[in-house]
């Protein structure tokens, strides 16, 4: 496919508008839930050919919650849910070919908060299967490709997500981190992504049944506001009272911060234009009154392989348990090359399991210990930029993909583990025009540490746009819209 750089933003409802101002436009009452849903569906057709995001739509009749009013702070604002989540009378395929989706006959709790911040939902997002790639692709169906630069990786497990979101189809959407999902996807498609505390939104059914709840809910975004919206909106719903509350976050803070600043993996080295988006982040952190200081993370391959292996555990409990908790009709025999990679994987190794629940257990306690003597912990997102389609598909063979994914993912799995909150934030451009995405880490219940840095590093220097036209290698293609728009516009 030829390198193309996708967006479907154009003179509708919607225009170049972020959740928040969508919101307070349907408030004024200068455009409808109905007109904005409609302009979403609109351009998540125009795009699809493309970028191939979306696993389910329904356009003729988007769901919002009942009750939800006018008074809901996104109301009226269209999303989509991610195809791991139930929502009652939708299907939810998990991205796998392993069993032919139904209808689901309840809604999730956490798909339940999602609607009460007044957000619609017009269908479901593609991701890998069951989550567990980094890479939005199949064995045998289309990939998920980046909008900006379409032969390479929107990213995973959330890629249909971040897919929609870059490319201006609608300005939030679900997503859910097992192992970086919402990170990775921001970091790639050039988005705000926060995973936040464990616990700090509804509880993911997935994840709690397991002996280390690896998964959290959020959103992918294009403005730091409108992820401190939803947080904000969701908190409404349900509040953890274990966790400090967070309430509405509105610009950055006043306080100096002690910020650790980490430049590489103990597993794997950072490439160049990641390192260098790295430290430019930090003297622009330094700029604004931060103290940055050099720190080593305390997980080093000892933390890698038993996050490998405890992958390889919930590979086999979806092989195993498929027909009881996924579907009936479910057969093993599906799974792709690296679903049932992992499950050999954890045969192999299976005796390692309670040590490795053990570790992975007492690695919380030392994630807090970074945070005595630091606020904030500045560090890559991912190892290298996203690679472009093929590099991580299920068809590699198993040996050479674990080794991939080892080298790429290098950071985001320590959050997951620990329940530490983190966010990726779009900072820098690699020489291709491909997003470069920092990771902030705070400690547990520490959100609003990150949404004000978030604030403060976006006001200094707003986020590059899909539809800016700036210089970048291949074509900007703006997907004819209702003013007709251009099929190519200029090579760039």
């Amino acid at each position: 496919m030829a390198d193309e750089r996708v967006h479907a933003y154009g003179d509708d409802a919607l225009g170049e508008h972020d959740a928040v101002a969508l919101a307070a436009l349907v408030r004024a009452g200068e455009v409808s839930p109905a007109e904005l849903a409609a302009a979403a569906a609109a351009r998540a057709g125009r795009v699809d050919a493309a970028l191939a995001p979306v696993a389910f739509a329904a356009y003729g009749r988007p769901r919002s919650a009942h009750g939800a009013g006018s008074d809901a702070p996104l109301y009226g604002v269209p999303s989509y849910l991610k195809d791991n989540t139930d929502l009652r009378g939708m299907p939810t395929g998990q991205g796998s070919s392993a069993f032919r989706a139904k209808p689901a006959r309840r809604t999730a709790g956490f798909a339940e908060q999602f609607l009460g911040t007044g957000l619609s939902v017009l269908g479901k997002t593609r991701l890998p299967e069951f989550g567990l790639n980094a890479s939005t692709e199949f064995a045998a169906a289309r990939p998920v490709r980046n909008p900006w630069l379409t032969s390479h990786s929107a990213g995973a497990s959330s890629g249909g997500a971040a897919a929609l979101v870059a490319s201006g189809v609608v300005p939030v959407a679900h997503a859910n981190d097992g192992g970086g999902s919402i990170r990775i996807p921001a970091a790639c498609c050039g988005l705000v992504g926060l995973k936040p505390t464990r616990g700090r939104l509804v509880p993911n059914a997935q994840g709690r049944r397991l002996p280390v709840d690896l998964v959290t809910d959020g959103v992918l975004t294009r403005s730091v506001r409108d992820t401190a919206a939803f947080f904000a909106a969701a908190e409404h719903h349900h509040r953890n009272p274990a966790l400090p509350p967070l309430g509405l976050v509105e610009g950055p803070g006043a306080g100096r911060l002690r910020i650790g600043l980490v430049l590489d993996s103990p597993t794997a080295p950072t490439d160049g234009p990641t390192r260098a988006a790295v430290e430019e982040t930090a003297a622009r952190l330094a700029a604004l009154g931060h103290e940055v200081t050099p720190v080593r993370l305390p997980f080093g391959e000892e933390f890698s392989r038993d996050f490998i292996l405890y992958w390889g555990y919930i590979a086999f409990l979806i092989a195993a348990t498929g027909r009881l908790v996924v579907d009936p009709g479910f057969r093993a025999a599906g799974l792709d090359g690296l679903t049932t990679g992992l499950r050999r994987l954890f045969h192999r190794e299976y005796a390692r399991v309670p040590g490795v629940v053990r570790r992975l257990r007492a690695a919380e306690r030392t994630y807090a210990g970074l945070f005595r003597a630091h606020d904030a912990i500045l560090s890559p997102v991912l190892a290298h930029v996203a690679p472009p389609i093929g590099h991580l598909s299920p068809n590699v063979a198993f040996d050479e993909l674990i080794e991939r994914l080892t080298r790429y993912v290098a950071f985001t799995p320590v959050n997951n583990v620990t329940g530490g909150p983190a966010m990726a934030l779009p900072v820098g451009a690699s020489p291709e025009g491909l997003p470069i995405g920092v990771h902030l880490s705070a400690a547990h219940g520490e959100e609003r540490v990150l949404l004000e840095l978030a604030f403060a590093l976006e006001a200094d220097r707003p986020w590059r746009r899909i539809q800016d036209r700036e210089t970048s290698r291949g074509t900007l293609r703006d997907v004819p819209g209702k003013d007709g728009g251009n099929d190519v516009s200029r090579a760039l």
